[in-house]
């Protein structure tokens, strides 16, 4: 059988790994390219990847679905709560606005702080 020659150029990293695997193995590196190129043009292994592939996105797809069904419930439980609790407040009288304006918007800038002081954290683990 007659072999065509092929000149390629693979990073240092690769051509390390590869010169590792055929000493170890006892192979060459043409035989482990030629693997290598097999599997890949192979039909069965392109369906196994394609359906590794699909498998994997249909995890994320319901990974998602949960996370936006969480997020509703959230928004939801969050709106239902606020509803309530501007139902039962009774309106300020006239003269204690202000001072309960200042207060609101002090507890307002604080409970934002520490919102943002929570997320910071959660994201440096």
């Amino acid at each position: 059988m007659k072999r065509n020659r092929i000149n390629i150029r693979v990073s240092d990293d690769l051509w390390e790994r590869l010169t590792v695997e055929a000493a170890a193995h006892g192979s060459t590196m043409t035989a482990i390219i030629e693997t290598a190129i097999e599997q890949y043009f192979d039909p069965d292994q392109v369906e196994r990847r394609d359906a590794q592939l699909l498998s994997r996105i249909d995890r994320f797809d319901v990974r998602q679905d949960r996370i936006e069904t969480d997020l509703r419930l959230c928004t939801e439980t969050l709106a239902q709560y606020v509803l309530y609790w501007l139902t039962r407040m009774d309106p300020l009288p006239e003269g204690e606005r202000e001072a309960a304006y200042a207060l609101g918007k002090r507890r307002y800038d604080h409970f934002v702080q520490q919102v943002a002081i929570r997320m910071a954290k959660s994201e440096g683990h």
